[in-house]
């Protein structure tokens, strides 16, 4: 009932925070393979691409850990009749995390859905099965 109630706010899907906070590194990665763009674009590309709202005290901390790291590489650039805005773009480590993450990623959803479509073969299952016969 909670995941209908989360999902009706606003009229847009809302997704676990648990399961936002395993895939928003991968898909910031992935928006910033796109080229250089600031945190702004990257929530509003995110939330146009259906993750919903990313809060700033969300996205920011993260784009400072892949700043350290060495995935990304920050310009300062005079903005359009506004303040400097902080660019953001992919470094060439930050685009090998990329295809590594997206490949683990892919792996690691391949065997939930794999799991999710087969027959349980728990111990628990197979006990009862086997109580059954």
């Amino acid at each position: 009932m909670r995941a209908a109630l989360e999902e009706k706010v606003m009229g847009a899907k809302q997704w676990s925070s648990d399961w936002m906070r395993a895939a928003l590194g991968l898909c910031v990665l992935r928006t910033l393979a796109a080229g250089p763009t600031y945190g702004y674009a990257i929530a509003a590309a995110l939330e146009e691409n259906g993750f919903g709202t990313i809060k700033g005290g969300t996205l920011y901390p993260l784009l400072t850990r892949y700043e350290v790291a060495g995935w990304i590489a920050v310009e300062w650039r005079v903005g359009a009749g506004g303040p400097e805005r902080k660019y953001l773009s992919l470094t060439d480590t930050g685009r090998d995390e990329l295809t590594t993450q997206t490949a683990n990623w892919r792996d690691f959803t391949g065997t939930v859905l794999a799991h999710l479509d087969n027959t349980p073969t728990s111990s628990t299952a197979l006990t009862t099965e086997t109580a059954k016969s």
